[in-house]
């Protein structure tokens, strides 16, 4: 029996209190918060739970095994370090840090420990990106050619992190997760429309040696909210649409083959269009093979689907993406 504090419950600690608690294997024992109103919340809604103001009191918890810290960004390498020197197994939401040398010394302390390091990139337990992950290793999109993501509304302003530290991490991780290949550089361009420095609207590329290319369109300042990923392959593309309620991905047989004329002037383009089909996709709620999947590797000691591999990727890509926007949309290259 893994037990368990959580520290932080504004937005998102909520729903990962209400899955853990329903885990297997596992006990929530303490989830801290600095507001008396969301503690109070707390032990309304889980009385068997021990409310606490300081996290310390749950990194400094003998009887706790690991710590999930769902806070602000800035505050993350603190307390995720704090708590691997405590001896706590732990689990990060995204992105994991602001810097990507946080990161790798928290990957550091991890290993010389022998503990379990996670971040929560949700996104990779929904039926529709292990569908399209099974796809693609089973080669049914053939070679991967581009991905173009769109993920945009009328969204929440933050104060602390521009829109691509907000809002592409969902869709890098889901990049990361479905292409082996790492991007060797990366561009940004944004804007910021509340002239405080913070872009509101961004546009990011990843380039790829292979020729294979990506592309994020994040946005808070959208009349309508779409969460749209195409992924193009040279036999079959795919339209994963997260806003769809059932139908979320689409694979059409769909696609061109080209070659170049006698005279080598101009390229001639051959169309393919055939059917579209739409998978059944698994329906467990994401969340809940995140914290199982977390408590999994804790017990048996197996590196997570959402690994700290992934979590440090999506880092540098982003720390690079501000590295660029800060310079005009410069190409930056990754380390």
């Amino acid at each position: 029996m893994i037990k368990i504090g959580i520290i932080g419950y504004g937005y998102w600690g909520p729903n990962l209190v209400r899955n853990f608690y329903s885990a297997n294997e596992c006990q929530v024992i303490s989830v801290a918060d600095s507001r008396d109103e969301r503690l109070l919340h707390v032990k309304k809604s889980y009385p068997s739970i021990n409310p606490v103001k300081n996290a310390d009191e749950i990194i400094e918890d003998t009887e706790i095994d690991a710590v999930i810290i769902a806070t602000p960004v800035s505050s993350h390498f603190h307390l995720a370090k704090k708590a691997l020197l405590s001896g706590k197994h732990v689990l990060i939401e995204k992105p994991m840090t602001a810097s990507s040398d946080e990161a790798e010394e928290l990957i550091n302390i991890a290993n010389s420990m022998g503990l379990i390091l996670m971040v929560d990139h949700t996104f990779l337990y929904t039926g529709a990106v292990i569908k399209m992950k099974e796809l693609i290793d089973m080669g049914n999109l053939g070679n991967m050619k581009y991905i173009d993501s769109t993920r945009i509304n009328l969204g929440l302003f933050q104060q602390d992190i521009n829109v691509l530290w907000d809002l592409a991490p969902h869709d890098i991780s889901i990049l990361n997760y479905l292409v082996s290949e790492r991007p060797i550089s990366v561009n940004a361009t944004g804007v910021s429309h509340t002239n405080n420095g913070i872009e509101n609207i961004a546009y990011l590329t990843l380039n790829y040696n292979s020729g294979f290319i990506a592309h994020f369109n994040c946005s808070w300042t959208s009349p309508v909210k779409i969460r749209m990923m195409l992924l193009g392959g040279d036999k079959k593309m795919i339209v994963y649409n997260d806003i769809e309620p059932t139908e979320k991905v689409k694979i059409y047989d769909t696609g061109y083959d080209h070659k170049t004329d006698e005279d080598k002037k101009r390229v001639l383009i051959d169309y393919r269009s055939g059917d579209m089909f739409a998978p059944k996709l698994k329906t467990t709620e994401a969340l809940s093979r995140m914290a199982n999947d977390f408590i999994n590797s804790i017990l048996h000691k197996t590196s997570p689907v959402s690994n700290y591999e992934i979590g440090f990727d999506v880092v540098r890509i982003l720390e690079a993406s501000s590295m660029s926007l800060k310079n005009k949309g410069i190409e930056i290259s990754l380390k």
